[in-house]
């Protein structure tokens, strides 16, 4: 189900409307600039100009919401009021917007419905479309280039970062192993709007990098339109992962 760190797991919270469709940062590009960590069974919120907020992480008294992420069904447990105030309070948004968390007994997506690459017992929370994604800074640096004003990896939120290889080459990296965690690629990444929102001040453009990538990054006809920067993986065999270890290329 993705990366695992104390008591917080990667992509199982999910911003929401009333009635249950995501709100990401295409919407609300400021969404980037809210924090959550978890300490002692609480979540807490941050923000810019934002009193922190702590609730406690399981609350089995509220309610299970039934949500969409993009057209595929997902449930989640409210996480109260008080976060939605605060949330709604923070996006200045004239509409009310919740926030749910995912548990391991809720109904979850399948990444095989949105492409058919994906093993079909494939189970995820709400990212996109697969527990890893993995790029190299490599990958980043080529495209900074090519730019008048340079990005980070953080624009692009992959889940593991590598260093040390050439740009790209994640791309022919079927089979990886890192520690003990065996990971198999099933597609690239597939680039949206959401790139163009800056990281550290929560404006989108809509422009850049985006533009730039689609002028040599189309390398997927199936997803025509749609430039890879970083690869999606799943996860063969789970394990711990440290900061530092290597990647090695699996052949067979």
């Amino acid at each position: 189900m993705g990366l695992k760190y104390g008591e917080l797991r990667d992509r199982h919270w999910l911003v929401i409307t009333e009635d249950g469709h995501m709100v990401t940062a295409r919407q609300q590009p400021r969404l980037v600039l809210v924090s959550l960590s978890c300490e002692g069974g609480q979540v807490c919120l941050n923000g810019p100009q934002m009193e922190e907020l702590r609730v406690p992480l399981h609350q089995p008294n509220n309610a299970v919401v039934d949500c969409r992420v993009f057209t595929r069904d997902v449930q989640g447990r409210d996480c109260g009021d008080d976060v939605s105030n605060w949330l709604t309070r923070f996006l200045e948004s004239d509409k009310t917007v919740r926030l749910v968390h995912f548990e391991p007994h809720l109904k979850a997506q399948r990444p095989s419905e949105k492409d058919p690459l994906f093993p079909k017992d494939e189970k995820v929370a709400y990212p996109d479309a697969a527990p890893i994604m993995l790029m190299s800074e490599a990958s980043v640096r080529d495209l900074n280039t090519r730019l008048d004003k340079d990005v980070t990896v953080y624009q692009f939120r992959p889940s593991i970062v590598v260093s040390d290889c050439e740009a790209f080459t994640e791309d022919t990296w079927d089979h990886i192993q890192i520690g003990q965690v065996e990971l198999k690629r099933v597609v690239g990444c597939g680039r949206c709007v959401l790139t163009t929102v800056d990281p550290e001040t929560g404006i989108i453009t809509r422009k850049e990098p985006l533009d730039t990538l689609k002028t040599y990054r189309l390398t997927d006809p199936k997803q025509k339109t749609a430039p890879i920067l970083g690869q999606y993986y799943t996860v063969k065999k789970t394990g711990i992962l440290h900061v530092g270890e290597i990647l090695y290329k699996v052949t067979y």
